[in-house]
């Protein structure tokens, strides 16, 4: 892992929850002899984290203890416990962090029954973790502000002068980030500098993407680059019918197209390896995936699984030909974010 990546992660360590929760319904005695429990460093979003722990429990009998926060801060967390982490497996909302922890040797095989769960381009080419859900980076707008036709034909085009104070963007944002690096292998380095600054420049920094997309929601600007499913997120609370805002898919394997996904993988030094490979083979069986699809607003990537959410087909997307595992440990992108003045 390069030292920006290690001090950025070090900056958030501090923040991750330390107590450890465990499902109320399987919470058994501490002394009791048959209790089988595997530690969980999740950065998932939590209610996917929690539908699937709980399916997990129920299909199996084993206890999940997870430790939450965000991915970065996470992946810090075990970079500084070493062989002494207590994570068995490891849940993250991006792919950056879990690759972080490959680079540094930290992470175990999968078995290659899990492996093949998945298209060969969703998972680690050393087999050490495995994407469990995509989404689409998508331009977020409020109907009444802007129509779909005034759209640029690229997320490049976004930091010009014409979108002044139209477009919100995270730069904290771990997908964000991996954004970056695909404007970066799509037209390089320089380009992508030149992007950021020009973002910088129009565009309106927000916190996070809740907070972008319900911006763009209420009417306080006109777009935001965000991930499909916050869109979703708020379509469920307030019905589909009641948006004010919609979506729009660039497509045409543009970097504002591109495709990223949630991951998983078992810590090398985790004690209970059979355990671990277990609870990662069921998030990508049949019926973990049907869990996971069901509580956000994700792409499943087991084949044959669709999800309840009425997602733009994932095969109509058209994103970069740039897979996960091609996106690295996000180093290359807060390089350029410190550089623009946006880090």
């Amino acid at each position: 892992m390069s030292e920006i990546v290690r001090r950025r992660f070090l900056q958030g360590g501090a923040a991750v929850g330390a107590a450890f929760l465990f499902p109320a319904p399987f919470v058994r005695s501490a002394g009791a002899e048959d209790v089988r429990t595997l530690i969980l460093y999740n950065g998932q979003h939590r209610q996917t984290t929690d539908a699937v722990v709980q399916a997990f429990a129920e299909a199996t009998g084993i206890l999940i203890a997870a430790r939450n926060g965000s991915s970065a801060q996470l992946a810090n967390q075990m970079i500084e416990e070493g062989d002494a982490s207590p994570a068995d497996v490891f849940y993250a909302e991006e792919s950056s962090p879990i690759a972080a922890l490959s680079e540094r040797g930290l992470l175990a095989k999968l078995d290659d029954g899990i492996l093949r769960q998945v298209p060969a381009r969703y998972a680690a080419k050393d087999g050490s973790w495995i994407s469990v859900s995509a989404r689409c980076r998508v331009v977020a707008y409020n109907k009444s502000m802007i129509s779909e036709s005034d759209m640029p034909a690229s997320v490049l085009d976004f930091a010009s002068d014409a979108w002044k104070d139209k477009v919100a963007i995270v730069p904290t944002s771990g997908a964000f980030q991996q954004q970056i690096v695909a404007v970066e292998q799509l037209h390089g380095r320089d380009k992508a500098l030149a992007w950021l600054k020009g973002l910088k420049e129009n565009g309106r920094v927000y916190n996070t993407n809740n907070a972008a997309m319900q911006a763009v929601e209420d009417g306080d600007i006109a777009t935001a680059l965000i991930n499909n499913y916050y869109w979703f997120s708020v379509a469920r609370e307030i019905g589909t019918e009641n948006m004010r805002s919609a979506l729009h898919y660039i497509g045409h394997r543009d970097a504002g197209a591109l495709v990223t996904v949630s991951a998983a993988a078992v810590l090398k030094s985790g004690r209970k390896q059979a355990l671990a490979q277990q609870f990662v083979a069921y998030m990508m069986s049949e019926e973990g995936q049907k869990v996971i699809a069901a509580s956000m607003a994700e792409y499943p990537l087991r084949r044959g699984i669709k999800s309840p959410y009425a997602l733009k087909p994932f095969e109509e997307l058209d994103p970069p030909d740039i897979a996960p595992d091609d996106l690295g440990d996000g180093s290359a992108a807060l390089a350029l974010e410190r550089e623009a003045g946006l880090a």
